[in-house]
Protein backbone atom coordinates (compact mmCIF):
# COMPACT_ATOMS: atom_id res chain seq x y z
CA UNK A 1 0.00 0.00 0.00
CA UNK A 2 0.64 3.65 0.22
CA UNK A 3 -0.05 5.34 3.17
CA UNK A 4 2.56 8.37 3.63
CA UNK A 5 4.67 10.25 1.08
CA UNK A 6 6.13 14.05 0.25
CA UNK A 7 5.16 16.77 -1.78
CA UNK A 8 7.22 19.54 -0.65
CA UNK A 9 7.40 21.24 -4.26
CA UNK A 10 5.70 24.61 -4.57
CA UNK A 11 2.60 25.19 -6.78
CA UNK A 12 4.76 26.97 -9.71
CA UNK A 13 6.84 24.26 -9.59
CA UNK A 14 4.22 21.63 -10.39
CA UNK A 15 2.55 23.76 -12.55
CA UNK A 16 5.67 23.54 -15.12
CA UNK A 17 6.30 20.08 -14.57
CA UNK A 18 2.77 18.86 -15.46
CA UNK A 19 1.72 21.40 -17.97
CA UNK A 20 -0.80 23.33 -15.99
CA UNK A 21 -3.14 25.13 -17.50
CA UNK A 22 -4.98 26.78 -14.79
CA UNK A 23 -4.86 26.17 -10.90
CA UNK A 24 -8.03 25.27 -8.96
CA UNK A 25 -9.12 24.82 -4.92
CA UNK A 26 -7.20 26.12 -1.34
CA UNK A 27 -3.91 25.78 -1.45
CA UNK A 28 -1.40 23.02 0.10
CA UNK A 29 1.22 23.47 2.14
CA UNK A 30 4.86 21.42 1.71
CA UNK A 31 4.73 18.23 3.51
CA UNK A 32 7.35 15.75 3.99
CA UNK A 33 4.49 13.50 5.92
CA UNK A 34 1.11 13.83 3.99
CA UNK A 35 -1.05 11.17 5.52
CA UNK A 36 -4.92 10.05 4.27
CA UNK A 37 -7.52 12.29 5.01
CA UNK A 38 -4.82 15.16 4.25
CA UNK A 39 -5.28 17.66 1.68
CA UNK A 40 -2.97 16.68 -1.63
CA UNK A 41 -2.45 18.01 -5.09
CA UNK A 42 -3.80 16.30 -8.43
CA UNK A 43 -3.33 16.84 -11.69
CA UNK A 44 -6.34 16.67 -13.71
CA UNK A 45 -7.74 17.05 -17.19
CA UNK A 46 -11.25 18.47 -18.12
CA UNK A 47 -13.30 18.47 -21.96
CA UNK A 48 -14.99 21.78 -22.36
CA UNK A 49 -18.59 19.70 -24.08
CA UNK A 50 -19.00 23.12 -26.22
CA UNK A 51 -15.79 23.98 -27.51
CA UNK A 52 -13.96 20.46 -27.34
CA UNK A 53 -10.80 22.59 -25.31
CA UNK A 54 -8.86 20.38 -23.03
CA UNK A 55 -7.69 22.04 -19.66
CA UNK A 56 -5.46 20.96 -17.73
CA UNK A 57 -5.81 21.68 -14.37
CA UNK A 58 -3.86 21.61 -10.64
CA UNK A 59 -6.73 20.77 -8.19
CA UNK A 60 -7.18 20.01 -4.42
CA UNK A 61 -8.69 16.72 -3.16
CA UNK A 62 -8.99 14.85 0.21
CA UNK A 63 -6.46 11.83 0.34
CA UNK A 64 -9.41 8.60 0.59
CA UNK A 65 -12.05 8.38 -2.32
CA UNK A 66 -15.76 8.85 -0.90
CA UNK A 67 -17.80 7.18 -3.44
CA UNK A 68 -20.90 9.17 -4.52
CA UNK A 69 -23.40 6.85 -2.53
CA UNK A 70 -21.16 6.87 0.70
CA UNK A 71 -23.56 7.86 3.39
CA UNK A 72 -20.56 9.43 5.57
CA UNK A 73 -17.30 11.13 4.25
CA UNK A 74 -15.33 8.88 6.61
CA UNK A 75 -15.44 5.51 4.37
CA UNK A 76 -12.89 7.76 2.64
CA UNK A 77 -10.12 6.70 5.29
CA UNK A 78 -10.14 3.08 4.19
CA UNK A 79 -10.04 3.73 0.49
CA UNK A 80 -6.89 5.77 0.42
CA UNK A 81 -5.18 3.04 -2.33
CA UNK A 82 -7.30 1.00 -5.07
CA UNK A 83 -5.35 -2.39 -6.36
CA UNK A 84 -5.07 -1.72 -9.94
CA UNK A 85 -5.25 -5.68 -10.67
CA UNK A 86 -9.46 -4.69 -9.48
CA UNK A 87 -9.72 -1.10 -9.87
CA UNK A 88 -11.91 -0.98 -13.50
CA UNK A 89 -14.42 -3.84 -12.01
CA UNK A 90 -14.67 -2.77 -7.76
CA UNK A 91 -18.12 -0.66 -7.54
CA UNK A 92 -15.97 1.89 -5.35
CA UNK A 93 -13.63 2.85 -7.99
CA UNK A 94 -14.87 1.51 -11.56
CA UNK A 95 -16.91 4.64 -12.44
CA UNK A 96 -13.62 6.95 -10.84
CA UNK A 97 -11.43 4.58 -13.72
CA UNK A 98 -13.42 5.68 -16.77
CA UNK A 99 -14.27 9.10 -16.25
CA UNK A 100 -11.90 10.90 -13.00
CA UNK A 101 -8.66 9.88 -13.68
CA UNK A 102 -5.99 12.29 -12.11
CA UNK A 103 -2.21 12.15 -11.67
CA UNK A 104 -0.86 12.77 -7.70
CA UNK A 105 2.62 14.69 -7.95
CA UNK A 106 5.19 13.20 -5.38
CA UNK A 107 8.61 13.75 -4.72
CA UNK A 108 8.92 9.59 -3.01
CA UNK A 109 7.02 7.79 -0.33
CA UNK A 110 7.18 5.57 2.93
CA UNK A 111 6.96 2.11 3.03
CA UNK A 112 7.55 -0.36 5.92
CA UNK A 113 9.69 -3.45 6.21
CA UNK A 114 8.90 -6.11 8.45
CA UNK A 115 11.76 -7.62 10.21
CA UNK A 116 11.74 -9.64 13.24
CA UNK A 117 12.76 -6.61 15.44
CA UNK A 118 9.83 -4.42 13.97
CA UNK A 119 9.27 -2.49 10.97
CA UNK A 120 11.89 -0.33 9.28
CA UNK A 121 10.96 2.57 7.21
CA UNK A 122 12.12 3.24 4.15
CA UNK A 123 12.14 6.13 1.98
CA UNK A 124 11.50 5.96 -2.29
CA UNK A 125 12.38 8.23 -4.65
CA UNK A 126 13.27 8.13 -8.56
CA UNK A 127 17.18 7.90 -9.51
CA UNK A 128 17.64 11.47 -10.47
CA UNK A 129 15.18 13.19 -7.89
CA UNK A 130 12.64 14.02 -10.46
CA UNK A 131 9.00 14.12 -9.55
CA UNK A 132 6.54 10.99 -9.62
CA UNK A 133 3.34 10.85 -10.76
CA UNK A 134 1.26 8.65 -8.95
CA UNK A 135 -1.82 6.96 -11.25
CA UNK A 136 -4.95 8.53 -9.37
CA UNK A 137 -8.61 8.51 -9.17
CA UNK A 138 -11.06 11.02 -7.99
CA UNK A 139 -14.59 11.48 -6.86
CA UNK A 140 -17.31 14.05 -5.87
CA UNK A 141 -19.06 13.77 -2.81
CA UNK A 142 -22.11 16.03 -1.95
CA UNK A 143 -22.97 15.68 1.84
CA UNK A 144 -26.53 15.41 2.66
CA UNK A 145 -25.94 17.15 6.04
CA UNK A 146 -25.08 20.26 4.62
CA UNK A 147 -27.21 22.88 3.20
CA UNK A 148 -27.84 23.39 -0.55
CA UNK A 149 -26.09 26.86 -0.64
CA UNK A 150 -23.26 25.59 1.84
CA UNK A 151 -19.71 26.37 0.15
CA UNK A 152 -18.28 22.94 1.75
CA UNK A 153 -21.53 20.54 0.55
CA UNK A 154 -18.93 19.28 -2.26
CA UNK A 155 -15.92 17.50 -1.23
CA UNK A 156 -13.46 16.38 -4.18
CA UNK A 157 -12.10 12.97 -2.69
CA UNK A 158 -8.72 11.14 -4.73
CA UNK A 159 -7.31 7.50 -4.37
CA UNK A 160 -4.08 5.90 -5.72
CA UNK A 161 -3.41 3.06 -6.98
CA UNK A 162 -0.79 0.62 -6.59
CA UNK A 163 0.25 -2.64 -7.83
CA UNK A 164 2.56 -5.46 -7.16
CA UNK A 165 6.19 -4.17 -6.30
CA UNK A 166 9.35 -5.38 -8.21
CA UNK A 167 11.34 -7.86 -7.19
CA UNK A 168 13.85 -5.04 -6.35
CA UNK A 169 11.56 -2.94 -4.04
CA UNK A 170 9.62 -6.43 -3.03
CA UNK A 171 11.81 -7.31 0.38
CA UNK A 172 10.80 -3.96 1.58
CA UNK A 173 6.35 -4.12 0.78
CA UNK A 174 4.64 -6.49 -1.83
CA UNK A 175 2.41 -3.17 -2.85
CA UNK A 176 3.81 -0.09 -4.62
CA UNK A 177 2.18 3.24 -5.89
CA UNK A 178 1.59 3.04 -9.62
CA UNK A 179 3.95 5.30 -11.35
CA UNK A 180 2.66 6.84 -14.68
CA UNK A 181 5.84 7.88 -16.68
CA UNK A 182 6.18 10.93 -18.66
CA UNK A 183 5.28 9.55 -21.89
CA UNK A 184 1.94 8.12 -21.18
CA UNK A 185 0.66 11.08 -18.74
CA UNK A 186 -1.12 12.47 -21.35
CA UNK A 187 -2.86 9.30 -22.51
CA UNK A 188 -3.84 8.94 -18.41
CA UNK A 189 -5.73 11.79 -18.06
CA UNK A 190 -7.31 11.95 -21.74
CA UNK A 191 -10.94 12.30 -20.89
CA UNK A 192 -11.67 10.84 -24.38
CA UNK A 193 -10.22 7.78 -23.19
CA UNK A 194 -13.74 6.65 -21.90
CA UNK A 195 -14.23 2.85 -22.33
CA UNK A 196 -12.83 0.23 -19.60
CA UNK A 197 -11.08 -1.84 -21.38
CA UNK A 198 -9.26 0.67 -23.04
CA UNK A 199 -8.01 1.91 -19.69
CA UNK A 200 -7.35 -1.67 -18.60
CA UNK A 201 -5.34 -1.56 -21.52
CA UNK A 202 -3.38 1.24 -20.65
CA UNK A 203 -2.96 0.42 -16.92
CA UNK A 204 -1.24 -2.95 -18.11
CA UNK A 205 1.33 -1.05 -20.02
CA UNK A 206 2.32 1.19 -17.30
CA UNK A 207 6.59 0.28 -16.62
CA UNK A 208 8.28 -0.89 -13.50
CA UNK A 209 9.32 2.19 -11.89
CA UNK A 210 12.96 2.20 -11.27
CA UNK A 211 13.24 3.88 -7.39
CA UNK A 212 16.11 4.08 -5.11
CA UNK A 213 15.02 3.20 -1.59
CA UNK A 214 16.39 4.30 1.87
CA UNK A 215 16.10 3.75 5.48
CA UNK A 216 14.80 6.47 7.44
CA UNK A 217 14.29 8.03 10.49
CA UNK A 218 11.43 6.09 12.50
CA UNK A 219 10.26 9.79 13.71
CA UNK A 220 8.13 9.48 10.29
CA UNK A 221 6.03 7.10 11.94
CA UNK A 222 4.17 9.57 13.44
CA UNK A 223 1.79 12.17 11.33
CA UNK A 224 3.33 14.85 14.13
CA UNK A 225 6.32 14.94 12.49
CA UNK A 226 7.11 16.75 9.70
CA UNK A 227 9.63 17.94 8.46
CA UNK A 228 12.96 17.61 5.55
CA UNK A 229 15.05 15.68 7.77
CA UNK A 230 12.55 12.69 7.80
CA UNK A 231 13.90 11.72 4.40
CA UNK A 232 17.72 11.60 5.38
CA UNK A 233 19.49 8.24 5.56
CA UNK A 234 19.10 7.05 9.00
CA UNK A 235 22.50 7.95 10.82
Amino acid sequence: MCGRFVMARATADLVSAFGVDDVAGPEVRPSWNIAPTQRVRLVTERLDPETGELTRLLETARWGLVPVWAKSASVGARMINARVETVTEKPSFRAAAVKRRALVPAEGYYEWQKTGAGKIPHYLTSEDGSLLAFAGLYEFWKDPELPEEAEEQWLMSCTIITTSATDALGHIHDRTPLIVPPDLQADWLDPHLADKHDVRQLLDAMPEPRLVPRIVSAAVGSVRNNGPELIEPAG
